[in-house]
């Protein structure tokens, strides 16, 4: 069995590049929609929009939880005494992961279906964004896993 000592690192890792992954789906989205042609192409499918939105939900949760994981990883103990940050992590990893995976799943349909009207790198670009977003899917449902271990009574 893993040391919780590892876990914890773990759980600081996943955080982190969960952050660095929807960063880089929100930037690729933002910068191919403030391209010159693809500007309109772009912005006018709402799909997209709610993409950004998710990719957008999963930075600011992760900038949320990074301090917590922070010193729990440095000082060996949780910041705030009790059971609200475990709580917290149970629930707020599944709505996020959640969210990612919608947002995943629109991103991926909506640039199939685009693809037979407009061909070139506004699709690209949205397989691109999507497939990060569906990494930091995978990591925050690695977080959801590390963290109902720990509200089950396995604490660490």
């Amino acid at each position: 069995m893993a040391s919780s000592r590892a876990i914890i690192n773990s759980i600081l890792a996943l955080r982190i590049l969960t952050l660095l992954l929807c960063a880089a789906s929100l930037a690729l989205i933002v910068l191919t929609t403030l391209r010159g042609s693809i500007k309109s192409e772009f912005r006018g499918i709402k799909s997209y929009r709610y993409v950004l939105a998710a990719a957008a939900g999963g930075i600011l949760y992760s900038l949320i939880q990074l301090p917590f994981a922070i010193y729990h990883a440095i000082k060996k103990k949780r910041l705030i005494k009790g059971k609200f940050l475990p709580m917290f992590d149970f629930y707020g990893d599944k709505v996020i992961a959640f969210l990612l995976a919608s947002g995943v799943g629109l991103g991926f349909g909506v640039s199939f279906e685009f693809k037979d009207i407009k061909r070139g790198e506004t699709i690209e670009r949205g397989y691109i964004a999507s497939g990060l977003l569906l990494a930091g899917f995978t990591t925050m449902a690695l977080l959801a896993i590390l963290t109902s271990m720990n509200r089950k009574g396995r604490a660490f």
